[in-house]
């Protein structure tokens, strides 16, 4: 007997639903201070972007460290972080760009972690706040409904 139900397809790849990336991987002087940051101390910029991304179940301090302890060992770093960065790109259907995360984060680590970091300010969420930091500041934003006059009188 088949089911009636079958679960929906999986989202597409590539295709006119995807996004664009804000910023390229080579964009990482438009955001000089997360620039330096990253360069000195990739562990900070990993740990912010992987709060925001694991929607504050797990510390900037507990990536940050996880990803240090993996960086010791060749390789194994780029793995960890290039889960964050397909996290990222399921979250907002962004492509693939320019190959697969696994060899960028391999390769340019230190531009596609600051391309992650600037693409999350880009959509609104400041990774420098951490994820209960961004949640107060839109809490703060609260939107008043317009007002009705009231009705006219003879």
């Amino acid at each position: 007997m088949d089911d009636p139900v079958k679960p929906p397809p999986p989202l597409p790849v590539y295709g006119p639903g995807i996004s664009k990336w804000s910023t390229g991987l080579c964009g990482c002087f438009s955001d000089i201070s997360n620039c330096c940051c990253t360069l000195w101390c990739p562990c900070i910029t990993f740990g912010r972007n992987a709060e925001i991304l694991d929607k504050g179940m797990s510390s900037c301090a507990a990536s940050g460290t996880v990803y240090c302890a993996l960086s010791l060992f060749a390789g194994l770093g780029a793995i960890y972080t290039s889960r964050y960065r397909a996290k990222l790109r399921y979250e907002y259907m962004l492509p693939p760009r320019p190959c697969d995360d696994c060899l960028v984060h391999y390769f340019c680590k230190l531009c596609a972690l600051c391309q992650e970091y600037r693409e999350l300010k880009c959509r609104g969420l400041d990774p420098a706040l951490g994820w209960y930091g961004n949640l107060r500041k839109h809490a703060q934003t609260v939107v008043m409904p317009p007002t009705v006059p009231e009705e006219m009188k003879r």
